[in-house]
């Protein structure tokens, strides 16, 4: 069975490799088969293979500038199941949007096999900050600046 540390420590490694644009350590998270899913509008969806979820985030840190920081993390090993609360830093354009995502774990192997993505708000390139309005980030502690 897989644990709530297990679930959480292959999470944390994925957002590693995210930000250090390191496509082996991505890959590492993932079923060769995982699926990532995204909201309508998001171009290319959904991205099909541990592979290709990498080079997509790879594209990401290298056209946009793009960072993550992972807000907030919850597992629920009794389902292979894990929701995470996100910030996508684009440091290029001093843009961010925030976000949750739902993993599905592969019980076998203890890999990601699948990530639902949900945003705070409709994705709009005008909007600087997308976020929930009213919400108050700071206050509770969620970041408000781009990881170095």
């Amino acid at each position: 069975m897989l644990t709530r540390e297990h679930m959480r420590a292959t999470i944390e490694r994925y957002y590693a490799g995210c930000n250090a644009a390191d496509t082996a350590e991505m890959t590492a998270c993932f079923t060769p088969d995982a699926v990532h899913y995204f909201p309508p509008g998001t171009r290319s969806a959904p991205w099909i293979g541990a592979a290709t979820i990498a080079a997509k985030w790879l594209w990401c840190v290298q056209n946009l500038g793009s960072r993550w920081t992972l807000d907030r993390v919850l597992c629920q090993p009794e389902t292979d199941e894990a929701v995470v609360e996100w910030t996508h830093w684009r440091t290029q354009d001093g843009s961010y949007l925030r976000g949750d995502e739902w993993y599905v774990f592969d019980r076998a192997s203890g890999l990601i096999a699948e990530i639902r993505a949900y945003f705070a708000a409709p994705w709009d390139a005008e909007i600087k900050k997308s976020e929930i309005p009213g919400f108050d980030y700071a206050g509770r502690g969620y970041p408000m600046v781009a990881p170095e």
